[in-house]
């Protein structure tokens, strides 16, 4: 049975590692759809599984968190990186320094 697009989602969210984050496009191209980035944003918002799935890892291209944060708002996704040691410039993620940098077969 193939894979729905949100289970190919969550594979690749489960495998940015602590202490880093991806962006939209790039989890989107990673489970095989560059034009997902919106269906990512969906997937993540009723992410099933929030302890094993980590979504607050997912930024947009600029590094800025979500402010529909699913599980606490854009500030409970602030405090969830922080607490891994990633660092902001402003509000963005210091995406020079904290992006996962798998790269997009």
């Amino acid at each position: 049975m193939e894979k729905s697009a949100f289970d190919k989602i969550y594979e690749v969210v489960k495998q940015i590692p602590y202490g880093q984050v991806a962006t939209y496009g790039q989890v989107a191209a990673l489970a095989g759809n560059k034009r997902w980035a919106r269906v990512v944003g969906y997937a993540l918002h009723v992410n099933p599984d929030p302890d094993n799935i980590p979504c607050y890892r997912v930024v947009n291209k600029e590094g800025r968190v979500s402010d529909a944060f699913a599980f606490g708002g854009g500030n409970r996704q602030v405090e969830l990186l922080k607490a891994e040691g990633v660092e902001f410039a402003g509000d963005c993620v210091k995406m020079t320094q904290y992006q996962w940098e798998r790269p997009i077969y």
